[in-house]
């Protein structure tokens, strides 16, 4: 009966993060409800903050690839080019003013 409410909570989570205290507060409900064991209550809390923090990784990860995509899309230029381009600007100013 645990692993298939455990299979059942794990997919209906999805990208959910826990927090901390959301965490002790769902292990706590789970303990009184499902009469879990301390031992079968964490390793249930661990596994779930394992999957949040995998898929917080993936959708971080996924969302820096279409920030990066839309960039090159509409043609901005990155920070570190622009004040480049600004100091070689800003130089050749200073060499045309001295002539």
């Amino acid at each position: 009966m645990f692993e298939l409410f455990e299979k059942a909570v794990l997919t209906g989570i999805g990208a959910l993060s826990l927090t901390q205290k959301k965490g002790e507060e769902l292990l706590a409900d789970m303990k009184e409800k499902y009469k879990f064991s301390e031992e079968e209550g964490k390793a249930f809390l661990e596994k779930i903050q394992g999957v949040a923090k995998e898929t917080r990784e993936k959708l971080t990860e996924a969302a820096e690839v279409e920030v990066k995509k839309t960039v090159e899309r509409i043609g901005l230029v990155p920070k570190d080019d622009y004040e480049q381009l600004k100091l070689r600007v800003e130089e050749l100013e200073k060499k045309l003013a001295q002539e």
